[in-house]
């Protein structure tokens, strides 16, 4: 007996034997369906051999003849394909059609939601799908006397069924509930050479400080969620208006915070030392977050270190400019290019600091060294910092001259972990920061932001010449995006998405969170009181050893006093330097190009030099010369060569189709300098150390499961005293240098990229 539909079905089967008789009604008779599709067929086929023209038009009448049958080939096929899948699906019941499609768009849009894993969330996702109806079906037709009624041949298939879908859906559960396998560490170059790093003298900057922390709350005194913003706020601030700076504010978001943006609150969570001070004013800003999951309170662990060591910390509160699908209408109406009112909080926030420290009376009155401010941001919070610096400089909104800045603050430092960038361009352009202390932290397996973004805001980060100051980057294997803010963790998405990602290949949070300590506190220590001890760290993390996590760190770094001879950023021409007066040649280099530095998605904005050589592929060995200019360059024999290289994992000779085996080992090379008389000296890249091999961060659970790399082009920072080559040859004049030549006899064949050559004092 067949079984009789329930009442959904019903609804759904009336509906459609409504609209297939009001179709039937208004329908073409079969003679013109069958015009129009041949019409129809007519006029697309005189577009695409139009475009086959346009393609292979050029390369002659038979190539033309190949390309275009292959060209419509295509499109027959996947029209064929989408046909046959709509043959089988018209036949299901009108239930099973809904379920379907409401379960494609559902899977279609948490795919897009995990891009970094979009195809595993689709595998995944049709997986369930097919063992539950596999499993449901099964049960169904087994039940209620189905067995006793099947014939032979059905039984089997409905026993198949049963035990394929329970297969699948206990194995499958057990798969999605289980957080991955422990990945392989790679290769560490820095480890690798022998090289003795002499530690750094100093006290491990991640310990506390010796004075007592004390903490306070200030806020509008009218939260409705938090108490400590609200009716125990130790300070009370007034509103501001950032209506100009912001738009999708919905009405539901006013209902839940209880203001809108003409009326935005000014609250803070304070660590501070006790004492007279004056002490530095650092300011910390959290992301983007589900803004009911409050993400102010993560910073602790940083906020009481350094109040500890003798600065004032406040974790800014920005949640009422976080997502939220309920009061954004499921996304639809979210708050949009919010980083600009993000940076403009941060500014009114120390207009509050400033007043406070000018007032007689007020707990900070005259405890705050203005002159010495720190901004430290995360995820959008790290692109907030920037604005909020380049926002200081301006005397107005650069969208909207008629909202008038007058801050003009001394922000002396920018700290960003996992940075977001171009989520806010003013006037179309990136953010860029000049004369100002910048350093950036990401992790090689960050789930959120897959691509290292950071590393264009340290590349648009310039000096002037005038002051002392230096930025710095830091690539971290295994840290992820959440585990810098202890409010967000292991997981840098949302449920069940996480399910797809290798959660066991991160390091423990506790870890990641003490590089945190030791590069802020350290960074804060140069930047801000002059402790420039701690600036070694910044450009070979092996001198901070014994207070670091043991995995592979990758730094940048670039100081106000360093003279860069090449960039690679100023023109088109190969030839020239960014300094004028110099040239570059090169030979039997394979590749030898300049273009914007490739990450996981998209580029940085930065550019520099890709070389490549193979030693089986020409006839001697390949070498890469900057002939130095003769004026503009200030050499001291204390001077040091400096330079960044990265892995560029590519294949040297594309041309030649050979087999080439996947490269994890690292590279060796030849450096060379000259000087005019003609004496030269050479040392190994491994005097400083081995060229480290990219870092595979693989964020699903299987390999096939991402649709961008595993891997991007990182920097990491080189440096050569000039005495160590005078030491390999003493006649050298390391005053009176004439060229600088890399050498590529060490290791048979590979591509680098080269960038920001120059000397430092």
């Amino acid at each position: 007996m067949k079984p009789q539909p329930g009442p959904i079905g019903r609804s759904l089967q009336r509906a459609c034997s409504w609209l297939r008789r009001a179709g039937k009604a208004i329908s073409p008779g079969p003679c013109a369906w069958r015009a129009a599709a041949w019409g129809s067929l007519l006029a697309l086929a005189l577009i695409l051999l139009v475009t086959a023209y346009g393609m292979f038009g050029a390369a002659g009448p038979f190539r033309f003849t190949i390309g275009a049958l292959l060209f419509l080939g295509l499109f027959a096929v996947a029209g064929g394909i989408l046909t046959l899948l709509w043959h089988i699906t018209r036949h299901l019941p009108p239930l099973n059609f809904w379920v379907l499609a409401c379960a494609l768009i559902a899977i279609a849009v948490l795919a897009l939601s995990a891009a970094s894993v979009a195809v595993g969330v689709l595998v995944v996702g049709l997986g369930i799908l097919a063992a539950v109806s596999l499993l449901t079906a099964s049960t169904a037709g087994l039940a209620r006397g189905g067995w006793r009624q099947a014939s032979r041949v059905r039984r089997g298939i409905l026993i198949t069924g049963l035990m394929l879908g329970a297969t699948g859906l206990v194995s499958g559960a057990a798969w999605l509930l289980d957080a991955g396998t422990p990945a392989t560490p790679p290769v560490n170059a820095a480890t690798l050479a022998g090289v003795q790093v002499e530690p750094l003298a100093l006290p491990d900057p991640s310990r506390p400080g010796p004075y007592a922390v004390r903490t306070l709350f200030y806020g509008s005194g009218q939260d409705q969620h938090r108490p400590e913003y609200g009716s125990e706020a130790d300070l009370l601030t007034t509103a501001t208006d950032g209506s100009a700076l912001v738009e999708g504010w919905t009405g539901l978001r006013t209902a839940y915070w209880g203001f809108g943006p003409d009326e935005l609150p000014l609250n803070g969570r304070v660590w501070h030392p006790e004492g007279a001070g004056p002490f530095p004013l650092v300011l910390l800003v959290h992301g983007q977050h589900p803004m009911e999951d409050f993400s102010d309170t993560g910073f602790t662990y940083l906020g009481e270190l350094l109040a500890s060591q003798g600065f004032i910390a406040v974790s800014v509160d920005e949640n009422f400019l976080n997502l939220s699908p309920l009061v954004d209408y499921l996304i639809v109406s979210s708050l949009k290019e919010e980083d600009d009112l993000r940076g403009w909080l941060v500014l009114e926030h120390l207009r509050l600091w400033r007043d406070w420290n000018a007032s007689p009376g007020n707990p900070f009155y005259q405890r705050v060294a203005m002159d010495k401010i720190a901004l430290i941001g995360h995820s959008r919070g790290g692109e907030a910092v920037a604005v909020a610096a380049a926002f200081n400089r301006l005397p107005c909104y650069p969208d909207d001259a008629a909202l008038r800045f007058a801050y003009d603050f001394d922000i002396r430092a920018v700290v960003a972990f996992a940075p977001v960038d171009h989520q806010y361009e003013p006037t179309g352009r990136a953010v860029a920061l000049e004369d100002v202390n910048y350093l950036v932290l990401h992790g090689a397996h960050d789930m959120d932001v897959i691509s290292f973004q950071g590393a264009g805001h340290y590349a648009r980060i310039q000096f002037s010449g005038q002051g002392d100051r230096f930025k710095a980057g830091l690539y971290i294997y295994g840290a992820n995006h959440g585990q810098f803010n202890t409010g967000w963790g292991r997981k840098d998405l949302f449920e069940p998405l996480m399910r797809v990602f290798n959660l066991e290949q991160l390091m423990p949070a506790e870890q990641q969170q003490q590089i945190a300590r030791v590069y802020v506190s350290a960074f804060l220590q140069a930047a801000l009181r002059g402790e420039d001890g701690y600036r070694p760290l910044f450009r070979d993390a092996r001198r901070g050893e014994s207070w670091l996590p043991d995995t592979i760190y990758l730094n940048q770094y670039e100081d106000s006093d360093t003279q860069l001879v090449s960039t690679y950023a100023e023109d088109i021409d190969l030839v020239s330097t960014t300094l004028p007066g110099g040239t570059q040649t090169g030979e039997n280099l394979t590749v030898w190009r300049e273009q914007p530095v490739k990450v996981k998605w998209g580029d940085t904005g930065d550019h520099a030099v890709y070389l490549g050589w193979d030693a089986t592929a020409s006839e001697g060995p390949a070498s890469y010369t900057i002939d130095l200019p003769q004026r503009g360059l200030a050499l001291t024999k204390d001077s040091v060569l400096v330079f960044s290289l990265a892995d560029a994992s590519e294949d040297p000779t594309p041309d030649t189709k050979q087999d080439r085996p996947s490269r994890d080992e690292v590279i060796e090379l030849t450096l060379e300098v000259l000087d005019h008389s003609g004496q030269t000296a050479r040392l190994p890249l491994s005097h400083f150390s081995f060229l480290q091999p990219q870092l595979v961060g693989q964020l699903g659970k299987a390999a096939f499961m991402s649709p961008v790399p595993s891997w991007e082009a990182v920097f990491q920072h080189f440096e050569f005293a000039l005495a160590d080559f005078v030491t390999e040859n003493p006649v050298l004049d390391a005053t009176n240098l004439a060229k600088v030549r890399l050498l590529f006899d060490r290791t048979e064949a590979g591509v680098i990229l080269l960038d920001d050559v120059g000397f430092r004092p």
